[in-house]
């Protein structure tokens, strides 16, 4: 059994305490807000630029502005940037963005309120190498980092700066990897490093992140953390961020479902959405995740968990059985609700993933084409996809049920009192209050039960793992499809909101299928690719190409909105190949280290392509490199032409 170590409870909202650090005048941690944080993404030696883009974040809500300083110069030009912002009228803090170089680090400590370290490459060099260590050449290691490291922690500590120690999943040293793999362990441990240094120089001012493409990693990584940290007696602050997110839906999605699992729980202190936009356009979702929590606390209680059955440090799916295509080793399933159209087509099903075309008289499916569809009174008069279940409302299902593939919709209270059942699947609404002994009993042993489950508690997704394990603590194997609803909001704020929701709990292994309830939320395709986007998030069932795309930086070689547009355009078909978008070797085979294929810039007007960890052509010429990357693809027999 895990105990909730890593939050303060599993089923009352309340942040989790953690000390403050001062970042010039703004607090992170201790009692203040969830501050909103971003990167700029113009050359740090362009002033101008940088000041007018710095000014629009801070215009947009941005409380805290990072820029890179990847060089001596571009570190010594932040005093032009900040003299110019604070000549404008602008102190809001600024953070030196530091990979490889502590010499440029410790020029901005003196200069800006805020250095940002990378545990991986500040005193390494990744060479993807295997290392065999004993403990004594393993410490050697340690005092080697200590040498280049406490010059920059006695820097901050004497100009009063404060540091982010940000470990990244794709980053971590060869080091590391050889004593404790690629694993959330090893980038706690790459932090707790460090982080033992400054504590050994009496340092505090310091906040920790831990962030991954990868949402289960990223998720565990901070629950990892705060236990390592409980455990050597610390409590700083916590960094919110999906690292490489992407752009547009998925970005939104993949940001939504690590951030806010975390959320959920009390944990974060300030967030960062990486998205492959303009930065001041990641203010708002980073606004939108986090005013969810402003009045969280006053929500309906909720009964407290003694044990937790869900090893929330690694991902174990919750064993159910099999009813139909639905639990045990299936992915989840996608269940659209149409119970509120007016009428319903062929053509309705087209926002579904099924095209009818009338000339062959057949269907055709898509990736993202949904499994079930709850029509509720509405009579389906056509033939459907062979692939689909309609789902009625009981009383109308007895007058369908000699039809193929359709099942009941059936309330909890009505189910107990013995109503007339399928013999294929019967699909059950329930809520945690319905979760009665004489009703999981029943369940139980019903071979052809489903539980759809409900929330109408402001803390919803605490209830909804209240439920699950309740089931589980009772051995009740049952499978449950996560359902939510929703009204009047917009197609992002539906994303984020249900991707935060119904994410939180398939990161843990909860679920097998989802079901968005959303009225007045946008259209009916948007929905169903939000219900299938936050699978693929999750990491639970991949329908789509993932593309692991960094926000842009001054880093950055190339136009990364550009070119993932371009990237996007001819591979968008390639179902569960991943490929990386990396503006340069920073964001390079580290970071991109859980893709299948990687696209690197290494110079202006240079790609370097990788498959996965490996160089395969260097130094290509960008006008060349979206064919050369096909190329490849097609060359390891991961290619398939799309369909026309």
């Amino acid at each position: 059994m895990q105990k909730a170590v890593y939050c303060n409870s599993l089923t009352k909202y309340e942040r989790f305490k953690t000390r403050e650090v001062m970042i010039g005048q703004v607090g992170v941690g201790g009692d203040n807000p969830i501050r909103l944080q971003s990167m700029t993404t113009t050359d740090t030696m362009d002033t101008e630029a940088t000041v007018e883009q710095s000014i629009r974040m801070i215009e947009a809500g941005c409380e805290i502005v990072r820029i890179t300083a990847p060089s001596r110069k571009d570190a010594e030009n932040l005093q032009n940037i900040k003299d110019e912002l604070h000549k404008r009228g602008y102190e809001t803090p600024l953070v030196a963005d530091i990979h490889f170089t502590p010499n440029a680090a410790e020029i901005a400590a003196r200069i800006v309120e805020k250095v940002r370290v990378n545990p991986g490459n500040y005193a390494d060099k990744k060479r993807f190498e295997h290392i065999e260590y004993t403990d004594d050449t393993y410490q050697q290691e340690i005092n080697r980092i200590k040498e280049r490291f406490i010059p920059l922690v006695r820097i901050c500590k004497e100009h009063g700066t404060a540091m982010r120690i940000g470990t990244n999943h794709g980053s971590l040293s060869d080091r590391i990897l050889s004593r404790y793999g690629d694993t959330p362990l090893g980038m706690v441990e790459s932090a707790l490093e460090f982080l033992r240094i400054c504590q050994e120089e009496d340092y505090h001012q310091i906040v920790l992140s831990m962030k991954a493409s990868n949402t289960q990693v990223m998720v565990q990584a901070y629950r990892l953390l705060i236990v390592k940290m409980q455990e050597e007696g610390m409590n700083y602050p916590l960094h919110l961020g999906v690292t490489e997110a992407g752009e547009g839906e998925d970005g939104r999605i993949k940001s939504a479902v690590g951030i806010g699992t975390l959320l959920e729980d009390g944990i974060g202190d300030t967030v960062r959405v990486s998205l492959t936009e303009e930065p001041e356009f990641e203010i708002p979702v980073a606004r939108e995740l986090v005013a969810r929590y402003a009045n969280r606390d006053n929500h309906d209680p909720i009964k407290a968990i003694e044990n937790n059955p869900i090893n929330p440090f690694e991902y174990t799916k919750r064993t159910s059985r099999e009813v139909l295509n639905i639990g045990s080793k299936h992915v989840p399933v996608v269940i659209a609700d149409f119970c509120l159209k007016e009428k319903i087509t062929p053509a309705s099903f087209f926002a579904l993933g099924y095209n009818y075309s009338v000339p062959l008289d057949k269907w055709n499916v898509s990736d993202m084409a949904c499994d079930y569809v709850f029509v509720g009174d509405k009579i389906i008069d056509f033939e459907i996809p062979g692939t689909l279940g309609i789902i009625y409302n009981h009383n109308t299902w007895l007058q369908q049920k000699h039809k193929e593939r359709v099942y009941p919709f059936i309330q909890a209270s009505d189910y107990l009192m013995g109503i007339e059942l399928s013999d294929k699947m019967n699909m059950i609404y329930a809520c945690l209050s319905d979760l009665s002994e004489a009703f999981i009993t029943k369940v139980k042993t019903d071979k052809t039960a489903v539980l759809l489950i409900d929330s109408w508690n402001s803390h919803g997704m605490a209830e909804q793992r209240r439920l699950f394990i309740e089931l589980m603590d009772n051995n009740c194997d049952v499978p449950v499809i996560i359902g939510r609803a929703y009204g009047n909001l917009t197609t992002e704020q539906l994303q984020l909101h249900s991707a935060t929701d119904m994410g939180a709990l398939l990161t843990d292994g909860l679920g097998d299928g989802i079901f968005i309830a959303a009225e007045n939320c946008g259209s009916d395709q948007s929905i169903n690719h939000t219900a299938f986007g936050i699978l693929q998030a999750s990491r639970t069932r991949i329908s789509k190409t993932e593309y692991i795309s960094c926000p842009s930086c001054g880093r950055t070689l190339f136009d990364l909105q550009e070119t993932t547009a371009k990237i996007r355009a001819k591979t968008d078909h390639l179902k569960g190949v991943k490929i990386g978008i990396m503006g340069c070797i920073v964001n390079g085979p580290g970071e991109m280290a859980d893709a299948d294929y990687g696209y690197v810039g290494t110079g202006i007007g240079k790609i370097t392509l990788y498959k996965e960890k490996e160089v395969v052509q260097r130094n290509i010429p960008e006008a060349e490199a979206v064919d050369a990357l096909i190329e490849l693809i097609r060359s390891h027999g991961d290619w398939v032409e799309p369909s026309v």
